[in-house]
């Protein structure tokens, strides 16, 4: 334990840095509505490396499931629409692909677990058909073939009696089981990268508790990469290997999970922290976050959080802060102009 937080266990690290899977760069994501342009994802730039667990984390509202959407290219247009950026996907621009070319990528190589599997799963179709179309269009199987697939993958995903179950259709299926039936279709294919948008949502703990031991032994299994959007800070010491944190559209702080849980240096990173209650500070007094989210239909100036922050000053009210990388660890970056120990380079 430093500094009174407690740390999560660092996975070994490999002998060589794993090459990127996913680049996004320059991401700005709006939707324009009636209100007004909506803001959700500004400038944002980030890697995932092969093999690796990134985590996504922020309050709701902050841009974290309209990144995932954005990496799918499943913002709803109208009203939403990509404006500006890269989503290099093994050196691919995905957002150069026609849409035809796109539904070869989804599934095939990047799948999605959504956060809400009673409404992501079509309530017509059996589990199994929905699992087995996925086998069909992507692997060619034949359906008798994909549906015996299905049946393995229900097995693999903790489905008791997945031969009769496989018939069942969605509503048929209690919350838990859904979402793993959700993470079945995912990994169908074997997917190179799988995006999680909240897969613990609406689940009892006990759920949630198995729901991430499943993807995370299936992970370590398969070698997939994730990127798992969370507004969990304990989901994100038990399942990633960095992460990023979101506030207002844009990526505040960006670091491995040793260093973001021992040295927090974005004010709402340390807000997020103070916000979590923990086993070992029973009678510490959870501290938190005032205020409220930023209106992203009309972006203030300077730093969103700075109406929220204890340590704003005039520099925040005026300016958005860019990331920079911190000089004694060049892995992590902040966006903050109150952090003084800062290097002054821009990443």
């Amino acid at each position: 334990m430093v500094h009174g937080r407690i740390l999560p266990v660092m996975p070994t690290p490999p002998e060589e840095v794993a090459p990127d899977l996913l680049r996004v760069r320059g991401l700005t994501t709006r939707f324009f509505t009636q209100d007004g342009v909506v803001h959700a994802v500004e400038d944002i730039s980030f890697a995932v490396r092969r093999g690796e667990v990134l985590g996504i984390v922020g309050e709701s509202g902050c841009g974290k499931s309209v990144t995932g959407l954005s990496i799918m290219r499943l913002v709803p247009d109208p009203p939403g629409r990509i404006v500006a950026g890269r989503i290099e996907f093994k050196g691919e621009n995905l957002l150069d692909l026609n849409d035809e070319e796109m539904r070869e990528i989804r599934g095939n190589h990047i799948a999605m677990v959504f956060q809400d599997p009673m409404t992501a799963f079509n309530p017509v179709l059996s589990i199994g058909r929905q699992i087995a179309e996925v086998l069909e269009l992507h692997e060619r199987l034949r359906p008798s073939a994909a549906l015996a697939r299905a049946v393995e993958l229900l097995r693999m995903v903790g489905i008791p009696s997945p031969e009769r179950r496989v018939k069942d259709y969605p509503h048929q299926f209690s919350g838990g089981m859904r979402q793993r039936a959700m993470i079945a279709m995912a990994l169908a294919c074997k997917p190179e990268l799988v995006i999680a948008d909240e897969p613990t949502t609406g689940l009892d703990v006990t759920i949630q508790a198995q729901i991430l031991d499943l993807l995370r032994l299936l992970q370590r299994e398969t070698g997939t990469a994730i990127v798992m959007i969370t507004h969990d800070m304990g989901v994100v010491a038990g399942m990633c290997d960095r992460a990023i944190v979101m506030y207002g559209g844009r990526i505040v702080e960006e670091a491995n999970i040793f260093d973001l849980f021992a040295d927090p240096r974005h004010p709402y990173s340390i807000a997020l922290l103070g916000s979590v209650p923990r086993m070992d500070a029973a009678r510490r007094r959870l501290e938190p976050i005032v205020g409220f989210p930023p209106d992203l239909i009309d972006p203030r100036a300077g730093c969103a959080f700075a109406p929220r922050c204890a340590f704003a000053h005039e520099t925040c009210a005026r300016n958005t802060p860019r990331l920079f990388t911190l000089e004694e660890a060049e892995a992590h970056t902040v966006a903050c102009w109150a952090d003084v120990r800062i290097t002054g380079s821009k990443v």
